[in-house]
């Protein structure tokens, strides 16, 4: 058993995995806080992270523009082992998430409003492009 944790490969694939654990805490991290500090302005009223559709598109109305995106996400997920007997590791693969953009036309000269929702609730918002 001493052998396996002190060969080349052993200590490799601890390394592997500890670099994937880090990465991965990093990204949620960084995600996490991005996502806190984002809101939708219009209507008078500010939308955030959490909010609903139905919500948005009362206070809002419709956006000038809806696409359906594909945004990639990582995941966890285990692989079986290139070693006979070692147990699966885990890797950090990417996963497509179906979501929704909705883009609103603020007025010209401001910039243009995104809002990504994930099932139903306001997952994103972010400022698009300046509306000519």
């Amino acid at each position: 058993m001493n052998e396996l944790c002190t060969s080349p490969g052993g200590q490799r694939g601890g390394i592997v995995r500890a670099s994937l654990a880090a990465a991965l805490l990093l990204l949620s991290t960084l995600h996490a806080g991005h996502v806190a500090a984002q809101s939708l302005n219009c209507g008078g009223g500010f939308f955030g992270v959490g909010d609903s559709k139905l919500a948005v598109l009362q206070r809002c109305g419709e956006p000038m523009f809806r696409q359906a995106v594909c945004i990639q996400r990582p995941q966890m997920a285990w692989a079986p082992s290139y070693h006979p007997g070692m147990p699966p590791q885990q890797v950090l693969v990417q996963q497509c998430v179906p979501m929704e953009e909705w883009t609103y036309h603020r007025g010209q000269g401001n910039f243009m409003g995104i809002a990504r929702f994930h099932n139903d609730t306001l997952e994103s918002a972010r400022d698009g492009a300046r509306a000519p």
